[in-house]
């Protein structure tokens, strides 16, 4: 790595980050069924239709994840709290979950690790599924008994609280585009979900500071979005995925109003009255919590159904994903977010990363991509903070190999390789090259 700590602000954390459904197994421990677990039981939704059944079976194994994570000298660990483990049908507290995620808790001071929690990441309890999920309101006050319940356990030794991570995939990816879970195409369903996510978000958000939580926040992903070429068309398409996808949820959130050129499409299917929950929606953030991954190539299209536009990679070297490596995004989004919405508030990568199809040759696995990935994108980081941006962490995505969602255990984001049939953990090259890099 062509870095090292001291190129970094004074208290600057460094950690990795991981999901609940993603690593721990969910056949364990009391866990309820989730919305994933019927998704990935539906023909074609998942490679193999592999679910999260057993994972990196983290929830006997933490002990060992957290061990290489203070062996790499991490200062911090992005986790997630399930809510189908705590309360399996939304409603109901199970004690063995909440047990586990005190023991989760615990061994992270043990080992001198910042708890960052985030409350959901994306694993809705089938019972309240079968209820409308995302586009029923009564969801967001159940999220809010969820964040009292798992707050009282845990929230006097976590460092920070995200309400919700990635409310655009949680709403748009899994309700209109149909992607992720419940899979649907439905543009009511999509924009009902894009204001209730919020709504969850402002909800617990409330519950939080009356418990008198500090440093709380929200996680939001973010895709640098530039015009195909310099038609007009295509830089309508262009700013039109922009409002959707990179402004809505933080410009409700930090202005209480959602963009105009992504209202022409959901203002007719929103649920009646929302404008009155703009104001719980944006109460003040602690930190904003910055997803970044790639960049699309947007151009208009001739079919008829609103938002009228097609993405494309951009020309770039690609990751296993297929996504362009394109570091100057993740500069864009940082200084954007701090001229354009959050001046100096505290801003914290909270997923960076890329997936390889890594293999083990000899005991180890030489992932230079990936390397040289972190390395550009480190460089990205401390060039918007001398923009100015206040960005105060980096978390890379992921610990871990492992569920990734719709791709199934195929697309391996890990600095750490997990054998799916094995469990055995093998750190990786760049496990090893970041170690050094942020060595004090």
């Amino acid at each position: 790595m062509n870095f090292q700590r001291s190129d970094f602000p004074a208290g600057f954390v460094f950690g990795a980050a991981t999901a609940a459904y993603q690593i721990e197994g969910h056949q364990f421990g009391g866990a309820g069924p989730t919305h994933w677990d019927t998704f990935a039981a539906g023909p074609g939704n998942v490679v193999r239709a592999e679910d999260g059944a057993i994972a990196c079976d983290h929830y006997h194994r933490f002990a060992e994840d957290l061990d290489l994570m203070k062996e790499a000298g991490f200062d911090a660990y992005r986790f997630s709290t399930s809510w189908a483990r705590v309360m399996p049908d939304g409603r109901q507290m199970n004690e063995e979950g909440l047990d586990f995620y005190d023991r989760l808790v615990d061994a992270m001071l043990e080992r001198g690790l910042q708890p960052f929690q985030t409350l959901y990441h994306w694993e809705l309890p089938s019972v309240l599924a079968d209820k409308g999920g995302w586009t029923n309101r009564d969801t967001c006050a159940y999220f809010g008994d969820f964040t009292d319940v798992i707050t009282d356990r845990i929230g006097d030794r976590v460092s920070s609280v995200a309400t919700i991570n990635e409310p655009w995939c949680v709403a748009y990816l899994s309700h209109f585009l149909g992607h992720h879970a419940p899979g649907l195409r439905d543009i009511r369903a999509a924009a009902r979900a894009m204001h209730h996510i919020l709504l969850a978000h402002g909800t617990a958000l409330e519950r939080l500071r009356a418990k008198g939580i500090s440093n709380c926040g929200i996680v939001l992903n973010f895709d640098h979005t530039d015009p195909k070429d310099d038609s007009a068309d295509a830089v309508q398409a262009a700013a039109t995925t922009d409002a959707i996808f990179n402004r809505w949820f933080i410009e409700a959130i930090t202005k209480g109003t959602y963009p105009s050129e992504a209202l022409e499409g959901f203002a007719p299917h929103m649920p009646g009255g929302w404008q009155d929950d703009m104001a719980l929606i944006s109460q003040r953030l602690d930190f904003l919590g910055v997803n970044y991954y790639t960049r699309h190539l947007l151009s208009a299209t001739a079919n008829n159904v609103w938002p009228h536009t097609t993405s494309e990679e951009g020309p770039g070297a690609k990751t296993q994903m297929g996504w362009e490596i394109y570091p100057d995004g993740l500069r864009s989004f940082l200084t954007r977010l701090a001229r354009d919405y959050v001046g100096d508030l505290p801003i914290y990568v909270t997923e960076n990363g890329m997936a390889w199809n890594d293999h083990i040759e000899d005991g180890a696995v030489t992932d230079q991509t990936r390397i040289q990935f972190i390395a550009d994108h480190m460089a990205a980081t401390t060039q918007a903070i001398a923009e100015g941006a206040n960005v105060r962490g980096f978390f890379y995505w992921s610990l871990l190999d492992n569920y990734e969602w719709a791709f199934g255990y195929e697309k391996r984001f890990g600095l750490i390789h997990v054998d799916f049939e094995t469990l055995k953990r093998t750190p990786k090259a760049s496990y090893h090259a970041l170690k050094s890099a942020i060595a004090r």
